[in-house]
C-alpha cells in the first residue's frame, strides 16, 4: 500500500528531531576545532568553563609526523561567568568624575571646552559601567544538541537567558555566540559577553580595543589611558562604537594565545543610517574588563539606557557576538576580524572612481594659485613681506576668525613648482612662503634662538603664535624649522640664508634634548619653563635630528637622533603610549604616531640598525587601529547631501581619524579624508608583505569623490562635513597635494618592485608621514629620470599618469595605474608639446616597458592599453628634436 506523507510536517518532525537534546547529565561540554578547545564542566554552582586553549598547529615539516601536536596553550583562568545589567529606571548621565582638575591645572592653559565636555559624558554611571544592577551567574541549565553546538538557559526574577555556542567552520578558533533575553519585568537591560576567562595582570602580553587604548600594564591615571590611550584603564569603562575603529577586544597572555571578542556585522550603529550622520547612536559597549574590574574582552549590546535597551515584559533582545581563539599576538586577531569578519577587502571590488587621483591634483594645482579661492595673503612684518594662506579656525590670541595666516606642506609647495614650473608659485608664492619660513623661526640670541616661535602669523597683532597656548614646542621645532627648512633646501641647497637659520635649528633642538635622549613637551613663552609636565612627549621629535644629519652631514647630530629614538622606542613604541600634536585637543593622540613610524624606517635607511625597521613596522601596526574598519561597505542607496549615492561611497571603513578615543574629534565628525599615511602603509606593506596595510592604503586613496568638491577638487577635512570642501582650512589643499603624490609614488616602486622608484623627501609637519618628491632623479629600468608634468588624456578615471623625462637623452615616461582590482582596456594620448616642454611636436617611437610579450604601440596616434587589476604600465616616447 502507497502511503501520502505530509512532507512539510515531517520535515518539520525531523527538525525537532535533530534539536533535541542528548542527556543533561553530562559532566562536561567541549567544542574543539583544529585551533581552539573551550570545555565546560558541570559544577556546584553550575556550568562553568574548565578549559579555554588555542591549539598549536601540527607542522608538515616535521621530521617525526607520528610526533604529536605541540601542547595547547592556555588563555588566562577559565571562569564562564555570565552578566546582564539590569535597572527599573532609565540610568543617571551625571558625570561621576574624576574632575579633569584631579589631573592638571585647567586654570593655567586656554579653555578647551569640547574636551571638558567629553570628559563630563565620558565618565557618567554607564560610561564608568557602574550603572544599573549586575546579575552575574553561571547557567544551571545545558544542552548538546544534535547538530553539535551547545545552549544554556538561566531564568531568574527579572529575566531568562538563553545562550547559544557553535563553532564556525569557515574560521577554526572562532566560536559563535548568541544570546537571547526575555525580560519578566520591564525595565533596562544590557547583555554582556560571558567570561569565558580572565587574565590576571601578571600574566597580560596586550590588551587592545582599536581605536581607543593598548597596552601590558593597567594604568591608575584615568585621563592618561582612558583619554589619551596610554596604558589600559583600570577601570571597566564601557566604551562607544562611533570611535571604536574595529568592534573587538582583544586579550593576548603570556602563554602566546590570543582571544578576540567580537561584535557581529549589523550589532552596532550604522553611522549614515540613511540620510544624515547617525554616529551618535550607541549601540555597542567595548571593554578590556568585565564588570568586575578583571582582564577579560568583554562587549555589551545593548547599551544599558541607550537604544534598543528599554524592554516591557515579555519582550526579547538577541545579542551576536564571536569569540576568537587562536595562537598569535593581537595583531592577527585583529586582522582577522577586519578581513574575515568585516570583509574589508571585499569593499574594494566595489569602487569606481570618477576621477583619477592625478586629476585631482591638476585641479588641487589650479585652486592653489588662484588667489582668491585659496585665500592666498601677503603680509608685512618687519620689512619683510610674508605670504601664507588665510585661517578661519580657532587660534588663541586671533582678533577675530580669518585673523590668521598660516602655510602647511612646504615639501609640496617646492613640489608642484618644481613639477610644473609655474611662475606663479615660482614667482608669486614660495618667495613669501620663504619668507614667512624665516620670520617664524627665532633668530634673535636668546633660549628660543632657532625654535619656531608659532605655527600662524596673527596680521592684526603682529606676531606668531601657537595654536592653542602661548608655548613653545620641541616637536614644533622639528616640524616648522627642521622639516620644512629642510624640504626648501632639499629643491634649493644653494639657499644660504635658509640653510644658517636651519642650523641654528639644529642646534637648538641639540640644547634642548635631555641627557636620556628624550624632550620636555613644550616650554611657556614668557617663564621658558616646562608646561604640560602631566603629559610626556611620545612624539617623532627626534627625527628633526635625522633630518639634520641629511642636510648637513654632521654625525653628532645622527647620534643624537639615535639617542631620541632609542628612548622613544622603549618609552612609546615598546608600551603602546603616544601623543599627539593638535593644541586645540590638548595633545590626544593622532597622526603623529604615523610620523613616528616613518621616521624609524627613515632612520634604519639611515643607519641599517634593524631593531629602527622593526620598531617602524611595530608603531604603523598600532596606528592601523586608527583607522575605521566598519561597517562592512554596500551598494545600497543613501542620500548624502541631497544626493543618491551607494553605501561604500561615503562608507567610513578605510578612513583615519585625527584623533579618536572619548575625546577626539572623531567623536562628532567622525574620521578624516587627509590620508598621509596611505603612502607609509604601501611601503610597510611592501616591507611585510602583509595585505592588510596596502588595502587599508587603497581604501583610504580610491574613489573617495563623495567627500570632493566638485568646483576645486579639495576633499572635506572631515567625513560628517560630505563634499563641502575645504572651508575654512584652505591650506589643507597642499597636504592633499602631498599625501596624493606620496601614495602614487610609493604605489610605483611596490608595483614595479623597485624598478620605478625616486627619492623621498621629509615627511610634512602635524598631520602624518607623506614626503615631498622630485628634488632629485630616480630610476626607471635602470635609466635616470626626473618627474614632470604634462598633458596626457586618459579615457578612463580609473586609470592614474604619472610623467617623467628621461635625464640623458629625448625620452619621456608615461607611469599608468590602474587603481580597481579589475582589468582595464584604455586609451592613452599622450600631447607632445606638453610633455616635452614644447621640444616636439610628435613622438618617434613609442614602447612598453619591463613587460613581456608587450604589445607593439604606434607612435604618434592614441594608444590602446589593457591594464590588469592594480596593475601598472611603463610607457617610454622618444622624440627627436631640431
Amino acid at each position: 500500500m502507497i502511503q501520502v506523507v505530509n512532507r512539510p510536517a515531517l520535515a518539520a518532525y525531523l527538525v525537532l528531531i535533530a534539536l533535541a537534546p542528548l542527556a543533561h547529565a553530562q559532566p562536561e561540554l567541549t567544542l574543539t576545532d583544529s585551533a581552539t578547545r573551550l570545555v565546560f564542566e558541570n559544577s556546584p554552582a553550575g556550568w562553568r568553563v574548565r578549559e579555554l586553549s588555542a591549539l598549536r598547529l601540527p607542522r608538515s615539516s616535521s621530521p617525526n609526523p607520528s610526533v604529536s601536536p605541540s601542547p595547547a596553550l592556555p588563555i588566562g583562568t577559565p571562569n564562564g561567568r555570565y552578566t546582564f545589567l539590569y535597572s527599573a529606571t532609565a540610568p543617571d548621565t551625571k558625570s561621576l568624575g574624576p574632575a579633569l582638575t584631579e589631573f592638571y591645572d585647567l586654570s593655567a592653559e586656554p579653555k578647551n571646552g569640547h574636551i571638558e565636555r567629553d570628559w563630563l559624558r565620558a565618565t557618567d554611571p554607564v560610561a564608568l559601567n557602574v550603572a544599573g544592577e549586575a546579575r552575574t551567574f553561571l547557567p544551571r541549565d545545558a544542552t548538546r544538541l544534535r547538530d553539535g553546538t551547545l545552549e544554556f538557559r538561566h531564568s531568574d526574577d527579572v529575566a531568562d537567558l538563553r545562550a547559544h555556542y557553535a563553532l564556525d567552520p569557515q574560521y577554526p578558533g572562532d566560536i559563535r555566540a548568541t544570546l537571547t533575553l526575555t525580560a519578566k519585568r520591564a525595565g533596562f537591560f544590557s547583555l554582556a559577553t560571558p567570561s569565558l576567562t580572565t587574565v590576571a595582570p601578571a600574566d597580560l602580553t596586550w590588551a587592545v580595543v582599536p581605536g581607543f587604548f593598548q597596552g601590558a600594564k593597567l594604568e591608575r591615571n584615568l585621563l592618561l589611558s582612558y583619554g589619551y590611550g596610554q596604558g589600559l584603564p583600570d577601570k571597566p569603562v564601557v566604551l562607544r562604537e562611533s570611535t571604536a575603529s574595529t568592534l573587538a577586544s582583544i586579550i593576548t597572555a603570556k602563554s602566546g594565545a590570543t582571544l578576540a571578542v567580537i561584535a557581529e556585522p549589523g550589532t552596532a550603529a550604522d553611522p549614515w543610517a540613511a540620510d544624515r550622520d547617525t554616529r551618535a547612536t550607541w549601540k555597542l559597549g567595548l571593554s578590556h574588563l568585565n564588570r568586575a574590574g578583571e582582564l577579560s574582552p568583554t562587549l555589551y549590546h545593548p547599551v544599558l539606557g541607550q537604544h534598543g535597551s528599554q524592554l516591557a515584559a515579555g519582550e526579547s533582545r538577541t545579542f551576536r557576538f564571536r569569540y576568537s581563539v587562536r595562537v598569535g599576538d593581537w595583531f592577527s586577531a585583529h586582522k582577522h576580524a577586519v578581513e574575515n569578519i568585516y570583509r574589508f577587502p571585499a569593499a574594494l571590488a566595489l569602487r569606481e572612481p570618477r576621477h583619477s587621483l592625478t586629476t585631482r591634483i591638476r585641479a588641487q594645482h589650479r585652486y592653489v594659485t588662484d588667489d582668491r579661492t585659496s585665500l592666498w595673503r601677503v603680509e608685512e612684518f618687519e620689512g619683510v613681506q610674508i605670504g601664507a594662506q588665510s585661517y578661519f579656525g580657532a587660534v588663541v590670541g586671533a582678533k577675530e576668525r580669518g585673523d590668521s595666516i598660516k602655510n602647511s606642506d612646504y615639501g609640496a609647495m617646492w613640489m608642484l613648482a618644481k613639477l610644473t614650473g609655474d611662475p606663479k608659485l615660482t614667482r608669486d608664492r614660495l618667495p613669501f612662503a620663504r619668507n614667512f619660513k624665516l620670520k617664524q623661526v627665532q633668530a634673535e640670541p636668546g633660549f628660543f634662538q632657532g625654535a619656531a616661535v608659532g605655527q600662524y602669523y596673527l596680521p592684526k597683532s603682529k606676531r606668531f603664535t601657537e595654536e592653542w597656548g602661548d608655548h613653545v614646542e620641541p616637536v614644533a621645532l622639528t616640524y616648522y624649522a627642521l622639516l620644512d627648512l629642510g624640504n626648501i633646501l632639499l629643491f634649493a641647497p644653494d639657499d644660504a640664508k635658509a640653510k644658517a637659520r636651519f642650523k641654528l635649528s639644529a642646534e637648538r633642538l641639540l640644547t634642548w634634548q635631555r641627557p636620556d635622549g628624550s624632550w620636555v613637551t613644550g616650554y611657556g613663552r614668557k617663564t621658558e619653563k616646562p608646561v604640560f609636565t602631566d603629559l610626556t612627549d611620545f612624539r617623532p621629535t627626534f627625527y628633526g635630528l635625522l633630518v639634520a644629519y641629511r642636510i648637513l652631514g654632521d654625525e653628532k647630530y645622527l647620534a643624537a637622533a639615535r639617542r631620541g629614538a632609542d628612548w622613544l622606542v622603549a618609552h612609546a613604541v615598546q608600551q603602546g603610549k603616544f601623543l599627539g600634536v593638535c593644541g586645540d585637543v590638548r595633545f590626544l593622540p593622532d597622526f603623529a604616531t604615523a610620523q613616528i613610524a616613518q621616521a624609524l624606517l627613515d632612520l634604519h635607511a639611515a643607519t641599517g640598525d634593524t631593531k629602527y625597521r622593526d620598531a617602524g613596522i611595530a608603531t604603523a601596526r598600532f596606528y592601523a587601529t586608527s583607522v575605521y574598519t566598519h561597517p562592512i561597505a554596500s551598494t545600497e542607496p543613501r542620500t548624502a547631501n541631497k544626493t543618491k549615492v551607494a553605501e561604500w561611497e561615503i562608507n567610513q571603513a578605510g578612513l583615519s581619524f585625527e584623533h579618536g578615543g572619548l575625546m577626539g574629534s572623531a567623536v562628532g565628525r567622525g574620521p578624516i579624508l587627509l590620508a598621509s599615511h596611505a603612502g607609509l602603509f604601501i611601503r610597510v606593506h611592501q616591507l611585510t608583505g602583509e595585505s592588510l596595510f596596502r588595502d587599508l592604503a587603497r581604501s583610504a586613496a580610491v574613489a573617495r569623490e563623495a567627500f570632493v568638491n566638485p568646483t576645486n577638487s579639495v576633499a572635506s577635512y572631515y567625513w560628517v562635513n560630505l563634499n563641502d570642501g575645504p572651508g575654512r582650512f584652505p591650506h589643507h589643499a597642499w597636504w592633499q597635494i602631498g599625501w596624493i603624490t606620496d601614495y602614487l609614488m610609493s604605489e610605483l616602486a611596490l608595483r614595479s618592485r623597485d624598478a620605478v622608484a625616486f627619492p623621498r623627501g621629509f615627511f610634512t609637519p602635524k598631520v602624518g608621514p607623506h614626503a615631498s618628491y622630485g628634488f632629485a632623479p630616480g630610476k626607471i629600468h635602470g635609466e635616470p629620470a626626473e618627474l614632470s608634468w604634462g598633458d596626457v588624456a586618459i579615457d578612463d578615471p580609473a586609470i592614474d599618469c604619472l610623467v617623467a623625462r628621461a635625464v640623458n637623452g629625448n625620452r619621456v615616461y608615461l607611469l599608468l595605474m590602474n587603481e580597481v582590482g579589475r582589468e582595464k582596456t584604455i586609451t592613452v594620448t599622450p600631447d607632445p608639446r606638453s610633455l616635452t616642454g614644447g621640444k616636439a611636436a610628435a613622438f618617434s617611437s613609442a614602447k612598453i616597458l619591463g613587460a613581456t610579450n608587450a604589445p607593439a604601440l604606434t607612435a604618434n596616434a592614441p594608444l590602446s592599453l589593457e591594464l590588469p587589476g592594480y596593475g601598472l604600465s611603463v610607457i617610454a616616447l622618444d622624440y627627436a628634436t631640431p
